[in-house]
């Protein structure tokens, strides 16, 4: 029996009831992944569902590159990202949502850009140009900009409260999780410390079916989690200088059709 080839890319979905489209999901990925030559791993981590979720986990299992962990309870998106990233098997490894807000179309794009430009994180971005959050109203808006805004001292990426990106699996393995809520992207950004930061465009689709899983006890918890980090930026000194680039939407586009050159376009160095 000859074993499966080495993932280039192990992306780990969270999942609380998302049984309605968790199938179609997934084929949709693989199917972006095969379009584009990618072998791509799945981590399904799911937080014991009532709607079943975790069954249809299991029993994609049967057919497609897919692993699931099982959780004993609703534990928090930062900690199941952690789970998943310790189950994972290639050395990049990403995070999306399983609601459709994120392209699956975009995943293969966003790997192509990731060699292109060396990076050691890339976040696709709704805060960059070519980026947008269409139909979204006024105040939920105000809210993520100025979540986004809190963070700009800790970080140059414009969307750090981003849940839909890529980074090495060897940075986010040595990374102690503080934070259990939404925002592990600037958690993983702040304490793991990676030299080059990339960010992508893309247009945020809202939540197509489900409940939007936001709420003013994860907002709290944000601005806890906040503190903490300036805290943990602050008390360390002589950490490398890091190199930030926000690729615009053509260059994303031309490292998606030349995906064998190594390009860094735009590079600021950034503390």
């Amino acid at each position: 029996m000859t074993s499966a080839p080495a993932a280039d890319l192990s992306l780990v979905v969270p999942t609380y009831n998302e049984s309605e489209r968790l199938a179609e999901l997934t084929t949709a990925l693989f199917e972006s992944a095969k379009a584009a030559g990618v072998e791509l791993e799945v981590v399904i981590v799911d937080d014991d569902s009532p709607d079943g979720t975790g069954a249809i986990a299991d029993e994609l299992t049967r057919t497609r590159r897919i692993k699931v962990v099982h959780r004993s309870g609703k534990l928090g998106l930062g900690t199941a990202v952690v789970a998943g990233f310790a189950a994972a098997s290639a050395e990049i490894v990403g995070v999306m949502d399983a609601d459709f807000s994120h392209p699956p179309t975009l995943v293969p794009r966003m790997l192509a850009a990731f060699h292109n430009t060396s990076a050691d994180v890339l976040v696709a971005s709704r805060y960059i140009a070519g980026g947008s959050t269409p139909d979204w109203p006024f105040r939920r808006r105000l809210l993520s900009r100025v979540a986004c805004l809190l963070a700009r001292p800790l970080s140059p990426i414009r969307d750090a409260a981003s849940g839909f990106f890529l980074i090495r699996r060897s940075i986010a393995r040595d990374v102690t999780i503080k934070a259990g809520g939404f925002k592990i992207c600037l958690e993983l950004i702040v304490r793991g410390w990676p030299t080059r930061l990339v960010e992508m465009p893309y247009r945020f689709d809202d939540r197509e079916s489900g409940e939007s899983k936001m709420s003013l006890r994860e907002v709290a918890g944000y601005l806890i989690q906040l503190k903490d980090l300036y805290l943990l930026r602050w008390s360390k000194t002589g950490r490398p200088i890091r190199h930030y680039s926000a690729l615009s939407p053509d260059v994303a586009e031309r490292n998606v059709r030349q995906p064998a050159e190594r390009q860094t376009p735009g590079s600021v160095p950034r503390r």
